[in-house]
């Protein structure tokens, strides 16, 4: 009868057609981005009002509210994580770091108030990462715990099983209650 046209689009996690796969980014950066800025300008915008209002605004006391917004929007503005195949990245505003998940010596969690997962490969890299990131975008997930059972099947991963079984099973409860969620079983 006819014949059946097929394409291959390469979307985020999936393979393109020449074979290699896609590099994956962290699909809830621009939301956390957009929150930083509005944040610092709502910031701004309150102290100078308020300055105003008490008739109190001048050069140097609007350059100091500048400053401090300035300052907040650096310290709230999120990493922006990448993976690839063998990679992950993790870019800030005034650094990038990157590890290769393929030959991982270690992942363990971070002290400290903040939740991090901290990877280290075999050349001496180091990235740190907010766990949830990986949590909220599966297709990243999926590239790093690939990689990361890479490094334990070839015996290079010495510390960390337990960090990536416990990210595992985060991700999964994550990816179950979505399902339930949008298929309408909640």
């Amino acid at each position: 009868m006819g014949q059946q046209i097929t394409r291959s689009v390469a979307g985020p996690g999936t393979a393109s057609p020449g074979g290699a796969e896609a590099v994956v980014y962290d699909t809830t950066w621009a939301g956390e981005a957009r929150s930083a800025a509005g944040c610092s300008a709502v910031l701004l915008c309150l102290l100078l009002a308020v300055d105003a209002m008490a008739g109190n605004l001048g050069l140097a006391r609007g350059g100091l509210w500048c400053l401090l917004a300035a300052l907040l929007f650096v310290v709230l503005w999120p990493t922006r994580v990448s993976a690839g195949p063998g990679r992950l990245v993790a870019r800030g505003l005034l650094r990038r770091t990157e590890v290769r998940t393929d030959r991982l010596v270690s992942v363990r969690w971070s002290d400290g108030v903040a939740q991090r997962l901290v990877l280290r490969d075999t050349e001496g890299n180091r990235v740190e990462i907010d766990p949830r990131v990986l949590v909220a975008n599966p297709p990243l997930w999926h590239l790093v715990g690939r990689d990361a059972r890479t490094s334990r099947d070839r015996n290079v991963l010495r510390c960390g099983e337990t960090a990536l079984r416990q990210l595992a099973a985060r991700v999964d409860g994550e990816t179950a209650r979505t399902v339930c969620k949008v298929s309408g079983l909640h």
